[in-house]
């Protein structure tokens, strides 16, 4: 491995302008493919294997053309004090509004509340419901504009107006947090190299390296129905991994520069050492995003594909566009410990001539833990433990208009309709019922219906509604909780305990869908998945990461190391998100569950992100071992080349994931945040604290690995022994060994 990336490397160096082009080129392509593409469509959010998803598969077949992936408009009307919507002002305010709605040109229904019955019994609140054609995803700007327009126009008239439904769903938008991200990555950069131009080259790879994965997915987007969000966190993921891979690539580069060696044969050493931490850390992350596709969700696996792709083209672009840019600035990038003089590099200089530079604090720090693993060990663990509480409170639920911050229309129409129509009129359940197979449909759909009355938590059943082939029928239910609670959950589960009886009597089918039940089976799939999940990705990861160290005990403890950090991170999105702890300055405008799927998707990406830390920190620790020096020496050393780096390094992250905070998107917000903690508690905790002093604890044994399995691994070579060889053996090379081994062949 490190002798072919030494190759690469020297060779991406000598033909620079041919690479630079290259990926020039593939960002003009993509670009031209986004901005051609057509704009993305909905985003179907389909559940398979679920009854709800299998239900609502049955009613697009059972009755067509009722576009029951199409957007839906809530149009709350409440009368003033006193007054009751059923007065003749009042009733001709609300009808004007309907038929205003009705002329629509995507609108493919709007039911008058006096027709449809949806006025409350107390009479102060109506609503009006509004069906489209298209998805939310998909209406166009001015549809949305003549719905806030028809409810600015009723206002006018006294009474309070609010829309609920997801009509008004509109793209994400990021805020000013993320180009706050890139600016304090910018500063760490400098800070780290001392130089404009060194920390300039792994921001402008990783932005190419963005640029040309999200235009790509743009540019899919239609055809793969990949909705704002995938590219959002693709953009999020492939920034933060983009500049730390090119940030080790270009340390490695400026350390081997500083050992003598010319331009040409330091960017090949560096990409076939250090470039093979990148390969074996971006394969971790990669094998984490890509396994998300066993929960067997399209979207999140789409979203976790997708960001897998972006990762990739970071672990490329560092190991080709990196040397060739290195190429074109020369001299101009200094070798380690000769710093430019805008951060005083001249008395680095003097000092370092002089032989008076002091150990470096990763050296001290390591000195430090080695000395004390026992405390450390245990401060460590404690702490995460503690940060961990919280998720033993975790709620998970879907978001809805309930969950919108108090100040949007859509939230103020949630709780308008609670009040008049009770608080499960937001989330009422679909039963479907197919008497296809029943000798007496009908019948079968009122057995259904007296089962469903004479179960608790019911506020009303409405009468059933039949196809035109008088097979199946839709039971609209009204729970008495709110949608998100648990007496709701049970009466879902309840309600599909009547399905067998029935069908062995009558022969119908009971299926329940909605967006309530919808929300239950996702929790449920994901919640089943988990397992599975971490079993896939952290067996694989293991394995990988025993080739890598070879040894048994050090992926070991990468894997238990990620699962405290990622328990309390969890336990930080729980105090935040759903206890509202520090609210205020997250931006945090309305707390309750945390996203459904926000622990398994945390889980894949914080161990990807977990375990770069680990390559690139405990990589250095054996290339030190492999090169003679003892167990807690080469944690020292490990410490000493790169602690310096993988601090900057998890700045930089927790820097380009928090700014996504800023999202409005609460999905985004979360998922950021939750990132930028875990990488927190990963890097400065786990990392460079546990990780050290089980190290010094193991000793030799940390490195143990059975003589069999010794001999079976392939050896990848990664702390580029080859390499040395080829040195040792006069400066020869890599190449020189080849020839030696042709000969001996």
């Amino acid at each position: 491995m490190a002798t072919f990336l030494y190759k690469l490397g020297r060779l991406a160096f000598r033909r620079r302008h041919l690479v630079a082009l290259f990926w020039v080129a593939l960002l003009a392509v993509a670009g031209i493919g986004a901005a051609g593409a057509p704009a993305a469509g909905s985003t179907s959010f389909s559940i398979p294997g679920t009854e709800a998803q299998k239900a609502f598969d049955l009613l697009e077949q059972r009755f067509p053309g009722s576009s029951a992936d199409g957007a839906t408009a809530r149009v709350v009307f409440k009368a003033p004090a006193g007054e009751k919507m059923t007065d003749p002002d009042n009733r001709a305010a609300v009808q004007q509004t309907v038929k205003e709605l009705s002329g629509g040109p995507e609108v493919a229904s709007v039911a008058d509340p006096y027709q449809a019955k949806s006025v409350s019994r107390d009479g102060t609140t109506a609503y009006a419901s509004v069906a489209y054609e298209s998805s939310g995803m998909e209406l166009a700007d001015s549809t949305r504009e003549d719905l806030r327009a028809a409810a600015a126009d009723a206002r006018d008239t006294g009474l309070t107006v609010e829309v609920g439904g997801d009509a008004l769903t509109a793209a994400p938008e990021t805020g000013a947090t993320e180009v706050i991200g890139i600016a304090v990555a910018a500063v760490v950069l400098i800070i780290t190299f001392g130089s404009l131009l060194a920390a300039g080259l792994p921001l402008l790879t990783a932005l190419i390296g963005v640029g040309t994965g999200v235009a790509t997915i743009t540019a899919l987007a239609s055809t793969l129905e990949l909705g704002s969000t995938t590219s959002t966190l693709a953009m999020m993921i492939g920034l933060a991994v983009g500049i730390d891979y090119a940030l080790f690539i270009v340390s490695r580069y400026r350390a081997e520069l500083a050992e003598g060696r010319d331009r040409e044969e330091a960017v090949g050493r560096a990409v076939g050492t250090a470039g093979s931490a990148v390969v074996f850390a971006g394969l971790t992350v990669v094998i984490a995003l890509v396994g998300l596709s066993v929960v067997n969700i399209p979207m999140l696996t789409k979203m976790g594909v997708a960001a897998a792709g972006t990762v990739a083209v970071a672990v490329l672009i560092a190991l080709t566009m990196v040397p060739a840019l290195l190429g074109y600035v020369g001299r101009r990038v200094k070798p380690a410990g000769e710093k430019s003089r805008l951060l005083g590099g001249g008395r680095a200089a003097r000092k370092a001539a002089s032989g008076a530079e002091r150990p470096n604090a990763g050296t001290r720090w390591a000195r430090f833990v080695v000395r004390r693993p026992v405390t450390v060990l245990l401060l460590g663990v404690v702490g995460l433990g503690a940060a961990a509480i919280p998720t033993s409170a975790l709620e998970l639920g879907l978001p809805d208009d309930g969950s919108q911050p108090t100040s949007t229309t859509q939230r103020r129409a949630y709780d308008l309709l609670s009040e008049g129509f009770g608080p499960g009129f937001n989330g009422p359940l679909t039963v479907v019922v197919d008497a296809e197979a029943s000798d007496d449909p009908e019948g079968a759909v009122a057995a259904v219906t007296g089962d469903i009355k004479g179960l608790d938590d019911i506020a009303a059943v409405a009468p059933a509604k039949y196809n035109r082939a008088g097979d199946t029928a839709i039971v609209t239910v009204v729970p008495s909780s709110e949608p998100s609670s648990t007496a709701t959950e049970n009466l879902v589960h309840g309600i599909r305990g009547t399905g067998p009886d029935l069908k062995s009597s009558t022969g119908a089918e009971v299926l329940v869908t909605g967006s309530t039940a919808m929300n239950i089976d996702v929790s449920q799939k994901l919640d089943d998945a988990l397992v599975p999940y971490l079993t896939l990705v952290v067996g694989l990861a293991f394995l990988l990461l025993i080739v890598v160290f070879r040894s048994i005990l050090v992926p070991l403890k990468a894997a238990l190391g990620f699962l405290l950090s990622v328990l309390a991170a969890l336990g930080a999105v729980v105090a935040v998100f759903q206890w509202g702890w520090l609210s205020g300055l997250m931006g945090v405008e309305q707390t309750g569950p945390v996203m459904s799927m926000m622990p398994i998707f945390m889980v894949g990406v914080v161990f990807g992100l977990a375990m770069d830390y680990e390559v690139f920190l405990v990589t250095r620790m054996r290339e030190a071992h492999v090169h003679g020096e003892e167990p807690t020496e080469a944690v020292v050393t490990g410490f000493k080349h790169g602690a310096r780096v993988v601090t900057a390094a998890a700045v930089i992250m927790m820097a380009v994931f928090a700014g996504f905070i800023g999202s409005s998107e609460s999905m985004v917000k979360m998922i950021g945040f939750g990132l930028a903690t875990a990488v927190l508690f990963d890097a400065f905790v786990v990392r460079m604290a546990i990780v050290p002093a089980v190290l010094a604890l193991l000793g030799k044994r940390a490195w143990w690995l059975p003589g069999w399995l010794d001999r079976a691994l392939p050896d990848v070579d990664i702390e580029g022994e080859g390499l040395r060889a080829g040195a040792d053996g006069g400066g020869e090379g890599p190449d020189a060994d080849d020839d030696r081994e042709l000969v001996r062949t």
